[in-house]
């Protein structure tokens, strides 16, 4: 089935399963068709995201338990809907060992345990835990208590008949080996997801670990509890067309899709049995599209893009992933310098992964680019890497999406940062906005190959809110403005890293009125991610306290905190205006759209664990019966204008799909025609403001206007009533930036 619509809930210890339910009436009165959760299976104690998962056959029992779930699927399924969920085939969480069976198990019997086949683990040495503090004398700390070696409040087995003698002696019979925690980039002999020790790779390739790890999910699907299933980090896994092949089968009418990044020009592969991506490829067209292209010029950086994120790239690749590099490179024992080509090619190709042999050709550019001095070994490993079923082609490919996420992602993203509110997930910041034109075609595009895809504005991952950016793509409207104002603040608070300088200016701007340890927060980890002057592994406290003080300045200074707070009301209306437009667009697109938890008001979070904070749903309540009492409110800072926009439409999407069936641009003529962008879905048309602040410079919208044929059309946002064919744009957006128009 798939939903009409979904609302993410990201459910946890502190909004459990039972809470949920208690939200169910609100969404539905919402409009929502479907609750989409984040991850509900057996996660490590005192998970605040559910994605470490460690016990895949039973519910989580800090959520509620099996009870609590039923209780939640009746609550759903009187209301008319139904639910989506969020699933991790990829890794499984190792950071508390006796919280996870498997892994128990595995650190008990080595090779020997029935669980060993689960992890990818490179079993020609001991497995290497890298746990141990920085102390000279870490083993020091070393205990045995009953049949466990602890290490602090680290608990683990001994294998049977080991546990006589000193500590020490006990650690070297086991078989895993405790190490620095310094020493797992470079030496970890088990696949990880991305850089994260903590969570260990699941092999779901072989089908027997398919099974197991899939059979609670499968059980309530099998039972009618879940219409949807939502994929996470396939390029992660060996073989993930054959993987999704498999789920298909097992849940052939769930509503399946894959948290699946694309790059510029690049399309889901039409072979896999899924309804789409989640949506990040929608989020940079929308947000795009409210980004002035015409002013790219005015925001030049030091160097290209490209040069960026393969300066990322090759970064994470020789140091955070150096043990993955390593341990592919030791597949070719027959070319000395194999870990240097493979690096250099990881670094040069373009997107997550090559879904061999399709993506041969990115993965043949990716080699021509690259540094000569490695050619000759990538040319001698080329034979290998080409081949689908060569192991050192797999694992490369595996290799690659974790190269592109830590080095652009997490990296470059946080350092080239001439206009923040592009450096997004799935974004690309090269691209200077969208124009109208391009907008159409990519939205005709996905009506015709991909209708039942995912659209969002805002994750748990994304780095900003769709309303903070929609507040900095104002900017672009007012670059030499913005200039001036960086410049001013710059100098009064300096920081040793323009680079880093610019992306807190604008994130103080987006995100303002923000408390200040929030802003701290996102600062130093901003900071640590580029990890040009300070690190995760090595802060730099100097350098930190400058960033600090670049913060504190913002509320300390009088001077300071009036400017900063002046300007972010300065763009405040033309954010709001934003914020409402790129929000009916993705409502309406084609596609299945998903609202995040919190933001059908204005919402002003960062990047994670910041956008993960509680959401007030008895604000959203009483403001959505005052809307169902007639209220018409104005933009302003309650947020209210955009709960009626979103209430209406995911109303008229689930009463009345039929007017959702296709795509035709609709296109203005006069003075302001460039400042709009309507279609029309098959019997209901969106309409939205761009640019508003060079529009409100030229005079407004004059005589633009928009042809459409029919009967008389009504906004269901403001219940004014047009006549086509030529609808005047000042008329129909007199009381909000945005209309939704359906035949009265």
């Amino acid at each position: 089935m798939v939903p009409a619509s979904t609302y993410r809930l990201q459910i946890r210890p502190d909004l459990d399963l039972t809470a949920a339910a208690e939200l169910v009436d609100y969404l539905a009165a919402l409009g929502v068709t479907h609750l989409y959760s984040a991850p509900l299976l057996g996660a490590a104690p005192g998970s605040a995201h559910g994605y470490d998962v460690v016990d895949p056959t039973r519910i989580n029992p800090q959520l509620g338990g099996p009870r609590a779930l039923d209780r939640l699927v009746q609550r759903l399924r009187a209301a008319g809907m139904g639910l989506v969920l969020d699933i991790v085939p990829n890794h499984l969480g190792v950071a508390v060992p006796e919280a996870n069976p498997a892994w128990w198990s595995v650190l008990r019997e080595g090779r020997d345990s029935p669980y060993a086949a689960w992890f990818d683990i490179d079993w020609d040495r001991p497995l290497i835990l890298p746990v141990l503090g920085d102390e000279p004398d870490a083993l020091d700390a070393l205990r045995v208590i009953g049949d466990e070696l602890r290490y602090h409040d680290h608990r683990y087995p001994l294998a049977p008949g080991t546990g006589g003698g000193d500590p020490r002696q006990v650690h070297e019979r086991q078989h895993y080996r405790l190490v620095n925690w310094r020493r797992g980039n470079s030496e970890l002999n088990y696949r990880r997801f991305f850089a994260v020790s903590e969570l260990a790779a699941v092999r779901v390739e072989d089908p027997a670990v398919f099974d197991a790890t899939h059979a609670e999910i499968l059980r309530w699907y099998a039972a009618g509890a879940v219409d949807g299933l939502r994929v996470d980090h396939p390029d992660g896994l060996r073989d993930p067309a054959g993987y999704l092949r498999r789920l298909a089968e097992r849940a052939p009418d769930a509503w399946l899709l894959v948290e699946k990044i694309l790059g510029v020009g690049e399309r889901l592969p039409l072979d896999w049995p899924v309804a789409g991506t989640t949506g990040y490829d929608a989020l940079g067209e929308v947000s795009g599209l409210f980004v002035d292209p015409a002013a790219e010029a005015d925001f030049p950086a030091e160097q290209p893009w490209q040069r960026a994120a393969y300066l990322g790239k090759r970064e994470v690749a020789t140091t955070l992933l150096a043990a993955e590099v390593a341990r592919i490179a030791r597949l070719a024992p027959e070319v000395p310098d194999a870990a240097p080509a493979l690096v250099e090619l990881a670094a040069r190709f373009p997107v997550y992964r090559s879904y061999l042999p399709a993506g041969a050709g990115r993965l043949r550019d990716a080699r021509d680019a690259a540094d000569p001095t490695v050619r000759p070994a990538l040319d001698a490993l080329w034979p290998r890497l080409s081949d689908p079923g060569d192991e050192l082609a797999l694992r490369f490919q595996q290799l690659t999406g974790a190269v592109m996420a830590k080095g652009v992602e997490d990296t470059a993203g946080y350092r080239w940062n001439r206009f923040v509110a592009l450096n997004e997930v799935g974004g690309s910041p090269q691209r200077f906005g969208m124009t109208v034109e391009e907008f159409h075609r990519a939205a005709t595009a996905r009506q015709e190959h991909w209708p039942a895809t995912m659209t969002t504005l805002s994750t748990h991952d994304t780095k900003r809110s769709e309303d903070v950016r929609a507040r900095l793509a104002v900017l672009s409207e007012m670059p030499a403005q913005w200039r001036a104002r960086v410049a001013s603040w710059s100098a009064a608070a300096p920081l040793p890293d323009p680079d880093l300088a610019d992306l807190l200016w604008q994130t103080v701007v987006g995100a303002w009125p923000i408390e200040r340890e929030r802003l701290r927060d996102y600062a130093r980890k901003a900071a640590r991610e580029a990890a040009t002057h300070t690190r995760w592994d090595a802060p730099q406290p100097a350098f930190e306290d400058a960033v600090r003080a670049l913060v504190d300045a913002c509320f300390d200074d009088p001077v300071r905190a009036g400017e900063v707070a002046d300007f972010a009301a300065s763009i405040a209306s033309d954010g709001w205006s934003n914020a409402l437009g790129q929000k009916l667009v993705q409502l309406t697109m084609p596609g299945v759209p998903d609202t995040y938890q919190g933001t059908e008001l204005w919402d002003n979070s960062l990047v994670d664990p910041d956008n993960r904070r509680p959401v007030d749903f008895a604000a959203r309540r009483t403001l959505l019966t005052r809307l169902d009492e007639g209220w018409l409110p104005p933009v302003d800072g309650t947020g209210a204008a955009k709960l009626l926009l979103v209430s209406r439409v995911l109303r008229l999407r689930r009463d009345r799909p039929q007017l959702f069936s296709g795509y035709r641009p609709v296109r203005a003529t006069g003075a302001a025609a460039g400042h709009v962008i309507a279609f029309d879905r098959g019997g209901v048309v969106a309409v939205a403001t761009r640019l508003p602040r060079t529009l409100g410079a030229a005079g407004g919208w004059d005589d633009t206007t928009l042809a459409l044929h029919g009967p008389r059309v009504t906004d269901i946002l403001t219940g004014g009533s047009f006549a086509p064919p030529r609808l005047r744009v000042a008329d129909l957006l007199s009381t909000y930036p945005v209309a939704l128009l359906v035949e009265t």
